[in-house]
């Protein structure tokens, strides 16, 4: 790594603020009138939150959410108020510790549905399609290859469990749910957030073969919520490595990935902390996708 950070694991000592919701990676803080939530440099893979902590991965998420929330506010509007610490005054014991992982956003009432669009059929996407010849119920053509370019990009659904898996349930299953009218708003926002994306990463040189939105409700209005086109969030690819028919090295946390796979770890317990070179690796890797889509360097 090019520079010492300080990886960050919980906000919790630095915020004068109720805590009422923490996640794997991120904490949410009530303001009163708007949530502060703080995105921390925790990382998981298969289902555990890992020790150590991973420098700079907060700030990656947070300051690449903030810039594609930016961007696409023709698209949609979303909850984001500001990401200024500094305005939050003594709230935050240690701003500069947090200067690049907070958000401040407005209070909306979540939809628990998870909307992810796949551009590209890979993952999730492809094992169901060995199985069953379509995607959460949807069928699709015959002959398709691993990691092909879909016709056009689908909608997935999947509801959302704050304990355990999220499921897979199909779109008519979502219209039953939470109404149709929602149900196709949302899907249609989902699509022009991944087409506007898509656009973009291409002419960086970057795939987004397939991505999850979150939306809430303020006043009636549906917006976007949480994060937005981060690693965490979306699968890039770098489009010099695209290939059919193998697992395409994705811009994420893939070293963590690997090393756990490649490890003697029994997959029944907490893996053991993980060796510095994948903690180095796994930051350049944040570092570099945040550069690739914004032609900056990382504050």
């Amino acid at each position: 790594m090019t520079t010492q950070v300080q990886a960050i694991s919980s906000a919790v000592d630095y915020v004068r603020a109720p805590l009422i919701y923490k996640g794997k990676v991120r904490e949410l803080y009530d303001l009163g009138e708007h949530f502060l939530i703080v995105v921390t440099d925790r990382i998981s893979a298969f289902d555990y939150v890992l020790d150590p902590a991973v420098p700079d991965k907060g700030n990656v998420l947070n300051s690449l959410s903030a810039y594609w929330f930016a961007i696409t506010e023709d698209v949609i509007a979303n909850h984001v108020v500001h990401t200024d610490v500094y305005k939050l005054g003594d709230i935050v014991t240690e701003p500069e510790l947090l200067k690049h992982r907070i958000m401040v956003s407005r209070k909306a009432e979540r939809i628990d549905m998870e909307c992810i669009v796949r551009g590209y059929i890979t993952g999730g996407g492809w094992r169901q399609y060995q199985e069953s010849g379509g995607i959460n119920g949807e069928p699709l053509p015959a002959g398709l290859r691993k990691n092909e370019k879909l016709a056009e990009p689908i909608f997935t659904p999947s509801a959302k469990n704050d304990i355990g898996h999220d499921e897979d349930i199909s779109f008519a299953e979502m219209s039953k749910r939470i109404g149709k009218e929602l149900a196709e708003a949302l899907r249609e926002r989902s699509i022009a957030l991944y087409n506007f994306a898509q656009a973009y990463c291409l002419e960086k040189g970057i795939i987004l073969a397939d991505c999850k939105f979150e939306f809430g409700i303020i006043d009636g209005e549906i917006i976007l919520i949480d994060e937005i086109f981060t690693p965490d969030s979306s699968r890039f690819w770098a489009q010099d490595k695209f290939a059919y028919d193998i697992e395409i090295d994705s811009m994420d946390k893939e070293p963590v990935r690997a090393y756990l796979l490649s490890s003697d770890w029994d997959r029944d317990s907490k893996p053991a902390p993980l060796p510095d070179h994948v903690v180095e690796e796994t930051t350049a890797r944040y570092r570099n996708i945040y550069t690739s889509i914004t032609g900056k360097q990382l504050s």
